[in-house]
């Protein structure tokens, strides 16, 4: 087989309009303004018809990777989802949870090979709902809808993932959500051996994208890992490990497609700062993360603060000041009705005051 044929082995058929909408339970409370811009820029910039359904509710992905939701529940719900879709008059199914679309996935693999689990589904939706079940024609994450569309959105770019001072294209390091690429490699862009949809963005808005050791290596969220308390040095040792094998590249910034995945990596780096003293990024200050919608909001020309990107734990001036971005200080943490909202910790630290602490631990 020929390169260019076994590439195609990787593609997968994305709608280009008309998306039904499922928000994620976890990505609302950690980047509140992502899935806004999101919807933002799939109706305002780019003219699509995307529907943001109120009806529908979590997948309870999380509750059943934590052994909490039995099988027969999550099928149930994924069912009363689909069923809201068709009902709403759509059936192009858009995901904002990399979990949610590796439930969904899950689902309707288990039908495609169970046909029997699929009729106890209908028959258990038809019991509790009364609605009946309509599966998706096509179901994407929405990276693959933002990765899709990313040549139009270079076409309407106010910035571009360059430095302005230097002319040089910003390094960027891209990380997949294990959920979106390694469960079922065909459902992802480029698989689990050569994921591009963040890729696909980074070099279309005129980013560089840093190789490294750890680059599919997990960010270590895995739901027990953090659930568990207990588990959690678990989680952190992950994400050490990408972090310091990525720190030699200088990377500019980070972006990533999977709630927990940004979260931790954003967060982690205030937690190794108070517990080593170690601070990442060139400047010392940390290496900032974004998710895939910040980073095609700030290339359209979105505000940072609306983006909802004082929410990070790394601060992000040091990106926007080489993106040539303007923006107020002043109005980072005022909420809509100009109050002061609150300021998260900083994730880089009195390096000398943690290593003593560090020591007295030891």
């Amino acid at each position: 087989m020929s390169r260019r044929a076994s590439w195609q082995e990787y593609q997968k058929d994305i709608a280009s309009d008309k998306y039904y909408y499922a928000r994620s339970c976890i990505r609302q409370n950690f980047f509140p303004g992502s899935e806004k811009a999101f919807l933002d820029i799939l109706h305002n910039d780019l003219g699509r018809d995307i529907f943001d359904d109120p009806l529908h509710t979590s997948c309870t992905g999380i509750g059943y990777h934590s052994d909490v939701v039995p099988l027969e529940t999550i099928m149930t719900v994924v069912a009363r989802q689909f069923a809201l879709m068709a009902e709403a008059g759509y059936e192009n199914f858009i995901s904002s949870c990399i979990t949610s679309f590796g439930i969904y996935n899950e689902v309707l693999s288990t039908w495609e090979e169970f046909p029997e689990t699929e009729e106890r589904t209908r028959r258990y939706l038809k019991e509790a709902t009364g609605r009946d079940l309509v599966k998706p024609k096509t179901i994407a994450h929405t990276s693959d809808i933002i990765f899709h569309h990313r040549h139009a959105i270079a076409c309407k770019a106010k910035h571009r993932l360059v430095n302005v001072h230097t002319g040089e294209p910003l390094k960027v390091v891209e990380h997949i959500g294990c959920h979106y690429a390694k469960i079922f490699p065909k459902s992802g862009i480029g698989g689990s051996e050569f994921p591009y949809v963040l890729a696909g963005m980074i070099d279309a808005w005129g980013g560089e994208v840093v190789d490294y050791p750890e680059r599919r290596h997990c960010c270590g969220f895995g739901f027990r890992n953090y659930l568990v308390q207990a588990n959690r040095g678990s989680s952190i040792a992950n994400s050490h490990k990408k972090l310091e094998s990525m720190a030699p590249y200088k990377p500019d910034f980070i972006v990533a497609n999977c709630p927990g995945c940004t979260m931790f990596l954003d967060k982690w780096q205030y937690a190794i700062a108070e517990m080593e003293g170690t601070t990442y990024g060139a400047d010392g200050k940390g290496i900032p993360v974004l998710t895939y919608e910040e980073m095609a909001g700030l290339v359209l020309g979105y505000d940072p603060w609306e983006l909802g990107m004082q929410m990070h734990q790394v601060n992000v001036e040091s990106l926007l000041d080489k993106m040539g971005i303007q923006y107020d200080a002043s109005a980072k943490y005022l909420g809509k009705d100009g109050k002061y909202i609150g300021k998260p910790a900083d994730a880089a630290v009195n390096c000398e005051h943690a290593r003593r602490i560090y020591e007295i631990k030891r």
